[in-house]
């Protein structure tokens, strides 16, 4: 591996040449700028903004620009005269436990190698003193112009460092947590428990970039002559949803366990669900539902009583009115044969 630094870690009085490595690489897929009607390079070029003349590398120096836009020129021989004693230097300070050192500062990471075979004996000591201390090296060292801090750890059987942020680097997480208070029940608890314990740990070398897969295969299939890949169906979404966090909780385990093999599908997780609330009625409102009850019982043949009473008192006026009207034609018709006379024979 290409060495991005030459320096020496300073342990008190042993100096011990090393080279400095990138431990790390990225492998995301890189973008080209084109023009999209016709597809032509989009190139950046440097130019000088009081001439409009394109300028080359070496052309080009440093400046710091004031807060009234004036540019105060900054060589390197003005960088080169600082008092930087870690300027080609690792300096260890301080020996810590690494519970000590908060993840938010850890920055890039670099393996450290012995620079030479006289440098193998001073950094094997230095490696196995880490080893057996159970501690980290907290140094400072000086890096692409400026002084940065560091942490030196064991990493099989090289040292690794690892940048780290100054402590004032790192914000302050206000305003961040939920402003609302949340109370949390034992029961979300333990089921959240049994989430963490069925997922279990994990083999990180397995973890890959699902995304740069896809965006690969995407790119090669369009290379191909073909139309890329087909795009994924769009899940529903769930923002402003309100869910039910135990029954959540629950259908997590029981997928968990699932996926991992620990049960037939649709086995129901080992979890302990939460008893439903039954309200005992009082014995008042059985009372008052008894009695409410035993009215109805009673009303019920008294409305049928009154429609039958109903029915009759409508019949019997219905029967007394043909009655009477009979008996009026009758009278009618005998009064008329009375007043008719009868003709006399001669």
């Amino acid at each position: 591996m290409r060495s991005i630094w030459n320096g020496a870690i300073s342990f008190g009085l042993v100096s011990i040449p090393i080279k400095l490595v990138n431990a790390t690489e990225s492998h995301s897929v890189s973008f080209r700028q084109i023009h999209a009607e016709d597809g032509g390079r989009i190139r950046y070029k440097k130019v000088c903004e009081l001439d409009g003349e394109e300028v080359s590398q070496a052309e080009i120096g440093k400046a710091y620009e004031d807060a009234d836009g004036t540019m105060i020129p900054i060589t390197e021989e003005d960088l080169a005269a600082l008092p930087l004693p870690t300027a080609k230097t690792i300096e260890i300070v301080a020996f810590v436990p690494a519970g000590d050192i908060d993840p938010l500062q850890m920055d890039a990471a670099y393996y450290l190698s012995a620079n030479g075979v006289p440098a193998a004996k001073p950094y094997t000591l230095l490696r196995e003193a880490l080893k057996r201390s159970d501690k980290v090296a907290v140094a400072k060292y000086a890096l692409r112009g400026r002084e940065r801090l560091g942490m030196l750890r064991v990493v099989d059987d090289v040292i690794a460092m690892h940048g780290l942020l100054w402590p004032d680097e790192i914000r302050a997480p206000e305003g961040v947590a939920p402003e609302n208070p949340v109370s949390v029940r034992d029961a979300e608890l333990d089921l959240a428990d049994a989430l963490m314990a069925t997922l279990g740990e994990v083999d990180m070398s397995t973890l890959h970039d699902d995304y740069r897969t896809a965006v690969e295969e995407m790119i090669a299939a369009k290379a191909e002559g073909g139309e890329g890949v087909a795009a994924p169906t769009p899940a529903e979404p769930g923002g402003g949803q309100v869910i039910d966090l135990m029954a959540a909780l629950e259908n997590s385990v029981r997928a968990a366990k699932q996926a991992r093999g620990e049960g037939p599908e649709g086995e129901s997780a080992d979890v302990t669900p939460l008893k439903a609330r039954t309200r005992t009625p009082k014995s008042t409102d059985t009372k008052k539902s008894t009695a409410k009850t035993a009215a109805k019982k009673t009303a019920a043949p008294a409305r049928k009583s009154t429609s039958t009473a109903k029915k009759t008192t409508a019949k019997t006026p219905t029967k007394s009115t043909a009655k009477s009207t009979a008996k009026k034609t009758q009278t009618k018709k005998t009064q008329t044969k009375k007043a008719t006379p009868r003709k006399r024979t001669a």
